[in-house]
Parts: structure tokens; sequence; C-alpha cells
């Protein structure tokens, strides 16, 4: 079947509505991700006049590196899969566009080869391709996590192998599993002495994509490194706070009840996982023939207006913990901000938000 995106026509594998019948995969619901990834890519080329390679990773049908090639980036696109390799040639052909479409490993290529800008799209995590995309990326580097589960801490054991890390199952699991992904590739990136930035991150329909823009100097490294630290959160009174560096120090108690629940996180990326710049810059690039335009501006807007607080809360959870009936999220985040507060929606659900109060300051505030 045919499928067009933006400014392309691609063929595909017959879909069913939830997943491909037969041939090379080809995933539907990456839509928003696909369509925000040429709005970034037109971002970060503003932001960086030089950059011109793109490397599509696992290419597949070829669709995203057909959209990138459609709009003007040197495309170099490359599978294990001889059959995805063969329809990405042939959609490629189809879009009378020009890019180069390699049958080959992508770390064996990226150690051979260097690319302004890389982009990891796997089945699962990430983390076997990030040191060869960190080595050998001049610019920018795009990857998505699909492994929320372990990312998250609800598969604990998968999470702590594939991520050097403590993943936990919290209320804001989401965004643990954003600060634990990129914890682990700033980590990753700083063997290389590369310092990264997360410009444009998101938690989307059960995957992670982020947008890392990097810096090849060992301050640079360190500078990252300084934004790297454990999350400690209460299981009885769901106080958390941050904990910036390598070592966890974690209380006896928690401080703000004296549980001895008391659970460690981490090492996670405590710092912004967005620029606010880049993602107005994102947002203005988003044009109307994306299939997704108006989520992809909402989440963007989203985004640019969430507070910088390394963890969210779900209104309902504390509503719940403070024995009262929810009301409204507009009139919720208000009341905190009547009160003198910072807070914010956060992108992850309707009833998430963050403000830089404590618990028993939110129930005050918020009180009827």
């Amino acid at each position: 079947m045919d499928v067009t995106e933006g400014q392309v026509t691609v063929s595909v594998a017959e879909q069913d509505g939830k997943s491909k019948i037969d041939g090379v995969f080809f995933n539907s619901s990456q839509e928003l991700n696909r369509d925000l990834t040429v709005a970034a890519l037109r971002a970060f080329r503003e932001r960086d006049e030089r950059a011109e390679t793109y490397l599509d990773a696992m290419t597949a049908s070829g669709i995203r590196g057909i959209r990138a090639a459609a709009d003007g980036w040197d495309v170099t696109m490359t599978d294990v899969d001889p059959d995805a390799t063969e329809l990405a040639r042939e959609n490629l052909a189809q879009n009378d566009l020009d890019g180069r479409v390699v049958n080959r490993d992508v770390n064996a290529l990226l150690w051979d080869e260097y690319f302004d800008v890389v982009d990891i799209d796997p089945f699962g995590t990430p983390m076997p391709f990030a040191d060869a995309a960190f080595a050998n990326t001049r610019d920018l580097v795009c990857i998505t996590a699909t492994d929320t589960a372990p990312m998250c801490g609800a598969h604990f054991a998968s999470g702590v192998r594939s991520y050097s890390a403590h993943p936990r199952n919290t209320d804001y699991h989401a965004e643990m599993g954003v600060r634990i992904l990129l914890g682990a590739l700033a980590r990753t990136a700083t063997r290389f002495d590369v310092g990264v930035t997360p410009i444009f991150t998101h938690a989307t329909s059960h995957y992670v994509r982020t947008f890392l823009d990097c810096d090849h100097r060992a301050t640079a490294a360190n500078d990252a490194l300084d934004q790297v630290g454990h999350l400690y959160h209460c299981q009885d009174c769901l106080h958390r706070e941050p904990d910036y560096g390598l070592v966890a120090q974690p209380p006896e108690t928690c401080p703000a009840c004296d549980s001895n629940r008391w659970l460690t996180a981490g090492p996670l990326w405590l710092g912004p996982y967005r620029d606010r710049e880049f993602t107005t810059a994102v947002k203005e690039h988003v044009t109307d023939d994306m299939g997704t335009a108006d989520k992809a501006r909402d989440l963007c807007d989203e985004l640019h207006a969430e507070l910088d607080e390394p963890s969210h809360y779900d209104q309902h959870r504390l509503c719940k913990l403070w024995g009262r009936g929810a009301t409204g999220m507009d009139e919720f985040i208000d009341r905190l901000r009547d009160a003198g507060f910072e807070a914010s929606h956060a992108h992850y659900h309707g009833t998430s938000f963050k403000c830089d109060a404590t618990i028993p300051e939110m129930r005050d505030a918020t009180a009827d």
C-alpha cells in the first residue's frame, strides 16, 4: 500500500491498523514522531547552517530518511535487512530524490564514517548504538526509545541492564523513563569527551524521543555530567527531591514524614530536557501538510510552558492522598499560581503538572 506523509509517498507493507501483516516493518503510529523530526531538522539547520549530512540508521521502508531528503538533507539510509534496503531504494526513486542506501549494520557504518546528524530509531532500547553514534556524530543525535517499561521501572532488572541505572516505578513513571534514558545517554557521550544538551524531548504514545546537541569538548562533557544525579522518592507521602552527583547519598528517612520507605532512582538526568527557544522554532517549522500538525503544535506549546522541575505530579494521585475529589486542572493550577507558586501543565497526560511547592503547600493552596 502507498502512504503519504508530508511531501513524500512511499510503498509499505499492508497494514491492519495495528501492526504490519507481512514485509518490511512500517509503524503508522509514529507519524507524529516523524513529523516532529522533520520540523526539528528544519529548526536545527537554522541553528547550525553547516549541518548537511543525515543518517537514517534503521531505515526500514525509508520514510524517515526520504522525508529528510525531500527537505534538502544529504541522506544516507542503512538497514541490516536486505529487503528493507531494496524497498528504501525503490521509495527513494519513486519520489525522484537523491540519497544513498546501504545494507549494513549501523554500528559498523558509524565507525567508518562521520555524519552531521544521526537518527537512531530502533525497536526497543537504543543503547547498543549509543557508543558509535556519539563517537561519530558531529552535531546532533536523534534517538527514539520504545522500551518504556524498563526505563520507567516496571521491568526493573531489564532497566538496570540496559541503562546501568536504577529506574523506579513511581506515579511520574513516564518522566522517570525520560530522565533514565537521558542520564544513560549523557554518561555514554562523556566517554568520548562529548557533552550533550537535550534541546527537544517528549514522551508520547509509549516511546521517548530526544534530540541531543553534541559539543566535542571535555569541558562540555564535564558540564553534562553535572546535570546527572538521583531522585529520592517517599512511597508514603510522595515527597521527592533531587540530588546531583553520580554517587547516591539518600537520607535514611523521608525528611517530610520520617518514613523509611524511601526509593532511590538513578543515575538519571536532572537538568532541562528541552530548550524553550528551540522548541518554539520546532513549532514554527510544523507545516499544514503534516498529518499530525495540530497535535505537534500543541505538544510544542506544552513543552515550552512546562517547568524544569525534575519530576511531575499526578493531580488525581495527590487528591487521593489528601482524601478529596479532584477539580479541573486549569482551576487547580490557577490556585497554585494564586498562592505564589510556579506551576504548569506537564505533557505526559491530562492530570500531570509541575510545581515548585512542597506537597503540603500544594494541599493547602488548592483546598476549598
